[in-house]
């Protein structure tokens, strides 16, 4: 945590002094008024002195009213200071996992990294809240308790140096003891978190086997898991409550009965046992402030090394220091003998890869399940960085350009055909923001999805769900397909982005998309032959190979591998 929030509290540093100052000044308030008490009673009510009563007494409603205005000022400083490091802790997490390639997230996991953006982030802000104040005015409170308790009564004051030591060693080893368990606690709400997004995900496919009862048993499982963990600790600090209040309870019994003696001998004033009574109780509420405190701050440390440890994680692309210009980039894409491993992995997914997809030409990449296709197309945009030969686009190693002016010539269309919630148009949007509904519509029209979306409630502004669940596959595709074409970028990816589009609407988009597509290179996964017969250069991959590259014809005359593919689908085509 202290190589955390340094960082992120340095930006509200006034404020923070601010939030110190005003504590300060409500610490020497408090710590003044048993003395001023004291005062009344001794030069007061013992000499019946009326107005020097009223006097003290208006004083200390001078000091209480000003230790109360200084207490919501820095409550109300500390809550702004923590909710804005709160909020930047979330942005700086956000960019950094939004940073790492695929491989980079799944070391910590969706689900991880969602629990660290909110739970976890939640637990620091909550300790700040507390922190700004707490933290500060105790050890003010403690020692400043402790020395106006002297100014009463030297002797007397010999209680506390046996009863402060004693409560904070206790407190201490509980506290240390707390917090490897809080770090398990963070762990199965990541579980927890993790098997309820799967649950959620995959509701289909466990309906459909019959599983419910399964993973409702899994989830049980994670919820005993993280209910255990939470009642460890429980049982931890259940003691601590009753030891305070305990040693509270003893020291004023100690505190009355060694006073009375005093008193009695005539070595203490009546009035200097109230005030040393009030001090004993300031040091032990604050010890006490520091109980509440030991709660947060094992969770809050816990929580701050897993968001630290997003935020150390080193990116697994960079971009350059010197960037390549991308203002006249043609649509032209190069692979060069590419390779590319995954981290650990022992053989390359794609190995020795050249071909080259020119502007206004259509390049199909097939193979079977597992040849790399994908992982092909992923090089382009840059998702992953090649571990031997290079990918150029226009001529410029990718390699070599900011990713943010990469991705802004390429249009992607990916597997999963995703949507985002909104409507229609903020979807499309996502590929020009500025986009005007004409050209919009038109972009519509090319993907076929024109008369789908005029039918749709509202049209344009026709709400669509989270992940476009409120549409069916070909129409989230036509939708994916057409917030490309709005884009009109210089380098179309289409990755098996037609699976689910009948043959005649296959047909009639890739006929529309000829006409869009004249000034750019069209790079397309797919499956299906209608899609790719008429390609203009096919790529044959197998086991991360090209076995074979030219036009269907050739392929057809001179590739085995190509035949059989065709072939097994026209096999399967007749079977239906």
């Amino acid at each position: 945590m202290t190589r955390l929030l340094p960082a992120f509290l340095w930006p509200y540093r006034r404020r923070l002094l601010v939030v110190v100052v005003l504590v300060a000044a409500q610490a020497m308030a408090n710590l003044y008024l048993p003395s001023l008490n004291a005062d009344i009673i001794n030069n007061g009510v013992v000499k019946s002195d009326t107005p020097y009563i009223l006097r003290t007494g208006g004083w200390m409603l001078l000091v209480t009213a000003l230790m109360v205005a200084c207490s919501v000022g820095a409550v109300y400083a500390g809550s702004l200071t923590a909710m804005a490091v709160g909020r930047d802790l979330r942005a700086a997490i956000f960019r950094r996992s939004i940073g790492f390639s695929q491989d980079g997230a799944g070391d910590f996991g969706t689900s991880s990294l969602i629990t660290r953006n909110t739970n976890d982030v939640q637990q620091v802000q909550m300790f700040l809240v507390m922190g700004l104040n707490i933290l500060i005015l105790q050890p003010i409170m403690t020692v400043g308790g402790i020395v106006m308790a002297l100014r009463q009564d030297v002797p007397l004051s010999g209680t506390l140096l046996v009863i402060v030591p004693f409560v904070v060693v206790v407190v201490g080893l509980l506290a240390s003891r707390a917090l490897p368990l809080f770090r398990a606690i963070q762990q199965r709400t990541d579980r927890i978190s993790q098997v309820m997004r799967e649950a959620l995900s995959g509701v289909r496919v466990i309906r459909a086997f019959v599983r419910t009862g399964y993973e409702q048993r899994r989830f049980d499982r994670a919820n005993v898991e993280l209910t255990d963990e939470s009642l460890r600790v429980s049982r931890l600090f259940s003691v601590v409550m009753p030891f305070v209040v305990s040693s509270a309870g003893l020291s004023t019994v100690a505190v009355v009965w060694f006073a009375g003696l005093r008193i009695d001998s005539g070595d203490m004033p009546i009035g200097n046992l109230t005030a040393f009574l009030l001090y004993v109780t300031q040091v032990l509420l604050s010890l006490l402030m520091g109980v509440f405190a030991a709660f947060m701050v094992p969770r809050a440390a816990a929580a701050a090394e897993r968001i630290r440890a997003v935020l150390d994680a080193e990116p697994d692309l960079f971009d350059p220091p010197t960037p390549a210009s991308t203002d006249r980039l043609a649509g032209r894409v190069e692979f060069r003998d590419v390779e590319f491993r995954y981290p650990g992995a022992e053989a390359p997914v794609v190995s020795g890869v050249s071909f080259i997809a020119e502007p206004g030409r259509t390049t199909a990449i097939v193979g079977g399940t597992g040849s790399g296709k994908t992982t092909l197309v992923n090089l382009v945009p840059r998702f992953y960085d090649v571990t031997a030969g290079s990918v150029t686009v226009g001529g410029v190693d990718v390699r070599a350009m900011r990713r943010e002016d990469l991705w802004g010539v390429i249009g992607l269309v990916p597997q999963r055909a995703w949507l985002f919630s909104g409507t229609v148009a903020s979807n499309l949007r996502y590929g020009d923001g500025d986009a005007p509904e004409g050209r919009m519509w038109r972009a519509l029209a090319v993907a076929q999805a024109a008369e789908f979306v005029a039918e749709m409630d509202g049209q344009l502004e026709a709400a669509i769900e989270q992940g476009g669940c409120n549409v069916s596959g070909g129409q989230r595709q036509r939708l994916a397909i057409a917030r490309a074409i709005l884009k009109r970028p210089k380098v179309y990816l289409f990755d098996d982005s037609f699976s689910a589009l009948d043959v005649r609407t296959d047909q009639r988009l890739r006929a529309a998309l000829a006409a869009e597509t004249r000034d750019a290179a069209v790079i397309i996964v797919a499956q299906r032959m209608s899609t790719i017969v008429h390609a203009d250069q096919v790529v044959v991959l197998d086991a991360g190979r090209v076995v074979g590259r030219g036009t269907h014809e050739e392929l057809m005359a001179g590739c085995e591998i190509y035949r059989e593919i065709v072939e097994s689908q026209l096999a399967r085509e007749d079977v239906a």
